[in-house]
């Protein structure tokens, strides 16, 4: 692997980490972007120069345990050749958006446990195959769909972070979150998107292809916003939570953690919501926030709904609508599952992962306005519309049937983390075979990626989709079974 072999030695400098690119639309023929550069607090940060035009003046998000976070906000010219140079390196990037566009979706970047213990040619392997990829048909644009990181390890930052998770809900309430501990579980996470983000395959892309990222509950730890028994109202739990918007902020939107000078693309200026709609020639790609407001019995909070509602009005005409969901917006019949956990001893502490889904039965009135809200934007807005989604560690796709077209939904789940056994993805192919239709004659059903039989794949995968002038495709990347047939979207 040729591009990622050479990544570590490709970018280096006087900096810790970076460059990140974010995007930012285009604008009047120039592709909007952020580059993300990490410093020491005594070095001064790097030169940009987009082509050659110029250094571009930093601007310093934060400072954080010896370590300064800089964001460069630069434009390149829509067209062939584009490329920036920092402290004296030379990246390219893809930014003519004109007949042949390519574009690539990853989720779940990581795994619970023994993430970065295993071989990094084997965690990375479909990473190292994105860079060839890349090399050979450059892309235009990374769009992260949740879980960056897996940052469950932040239990085991702190003596009293483990004490906190051991304890009784009683014993939970009353902890208190001190200083020491806030400090051990915001370094957890920034060292830990620094770990991650600069392992040479991640690193390679990230420099050259501006990336769009939502995060998703591993960004924070697992089942955030379903746990039982009021937890995210503890102290400690929220503080933690807090922790993890700090370093999501940086690390994910490159933006400043105390919400100042936000991009535009992000429509809640209070920040308490970070959904986000992006515009680039025939494309709006929109990222409703699920974790932010996150209740058990809620998906979005009042602020992420009049968000959303916000973002898909005004779409340019005739652009394809790329709808980021986390959490998949077509999925199997839950419900089934859901009360037969009720009544199985020892079963419960599945009940939050069923609760992170829009099909459970916690959500159905809010799943049911999600699905009104796509079918108005399709039908009164005449947009296409993909929803891509991740989070459940396989790969599957998904048909909602309305009355002016078919919505794709495309799930590519995960990139880095291992597959589940075979029999799980059968069981949720029986529950998807039961089907479930929440708005009457607009039916919603999971289908087999092509040339597959079952509805779900279990191999590690990324999603590739590609414009060529009007016509739309998609393609996972399977690890074990390569590139799947075409699939015209």
């Amino acid at each position: 692997m040729n591009a990622a072999s050479t990544a570590s030695d490709d970018i280096s400098g006087d900096w810790l980490a970076g460059p990140f690119l974010f995007g930012r639309g285009c604008h009047a023929g120039t592709a909007r972007m952020a580059a993300l550069v990490i410093t020491r607090s005594d070095i001064s940060p790097p030169l940009l120069s987009p082509m050659g035009t110029g250094a571009v003046q930093p601007v310093r998000l934060a400072e954080k345990f010896d370590r300064v976070y800089w964001r460069y906000d630069f434009g390149l010219p829509q067209q062939a050749g584009a490329w920036y140079e920092l402290g004296g390196q030379h990246f390219p990037v893809s930014t003519d958006f004109g007949d042949e566009v390519g574009l690539a979706f990853v989720s779940c970047n990581g795994q619970e446990e023994g993430d970065l213990d295993r071989p990094i040619e084997e965690r990375n392997a479909l990473w190292a195959d994105l860079c060839d990829r890349h090399d050979l048909q450059p892309l235009s644009l990374l769009l992260h769909g949740g879980d960056q990181i897996y940052a469950d390890n932040v239990w085991h930052c702190h003596a009293k972070i483990e004490t906190f998770q051991k304890a009784s809900t009683r014993e939970k309430r009353a902890m208190a979150y001190s200083g020491d501990m806030a400090d051990a579980v915001l370094k957890f996470y920034l060292d830990h998107y620094l770990t991650v983000y600069s392992l040479p395959q991640i690193a390679y892309l990230m420099a050259r292809v501006p990336s769009v990222m939502m995060w998703d509950d591993h960004d924070i730890f697992d089942g955030w916003g379903s746990h039982p028994g009021g937890f995210q109202e503890m102290e400690v739990a929220r503080g933690m939570f807090e922790a993890a918007r700090y370093a999501f902020m940086l690390m994910q939107l490159c933006i400043a953690p105390d919400g100042r000078d936000m991009p535009d693309g992000i429509y809640d200026r209070s920040a308490q919501s970070f959904g986000w709609r992006y515009d680039y020639p025939g494309i709006s790609i929109i990222a409703p926030d699920l974790r932010s407001e996150r209740r058990r019995d809620a998906l979005m909070g009042d602020v992420g709904w009049q968000t959303l509602e916000k973002m898909v009005r005004d779409i340019p005409a005739t652009n394809r609508v790329l709808l980021m969901s986390s959490v998949p917006a077509i999925g199997p019949r839950l419900s089934v599952v859901e009360a037969i956990l009720r009544i199985m001893p020892q079963s419960q502490k599945y009940e939050d992962d069923l609760r992170d889904q829009w099909q459970s039965r916690a959500h159905r009135q809010e799943w049911r306005r999600f699905l009104e809200l796509i079918e108005n934007l399709a039908n009164e807005g005449d947009h296409d519309i993909t929803i891509l989604s991740g989070e459940i560690h396989l790969a599957t796709r998904g048909v909602f049937e309305i009355r002016s077209r078919v919505v794709h939904q495309l799930v590519a789940s995960g990139i880095a983390h291992q597959a589940p056994p075979g029999m799980f993805a059968h069981c949720l192919g029986f529950l998807a075979w039961l089907g479930e239709n929440p708005l009457p004659g607009r039916p919603t059903r999971l289908c087999p990626l092509p040339g597959k039989s079952s509805i779900y794949v279990a191999e590690r995968n990324y999603l590739l989709l590609t414009r060529h002038q009007a016509a739309w495709r998609a393609n996972w990347r399977l690890e074990d079974s390569g590139l799947s047939t075409d699939l015209e979207i």
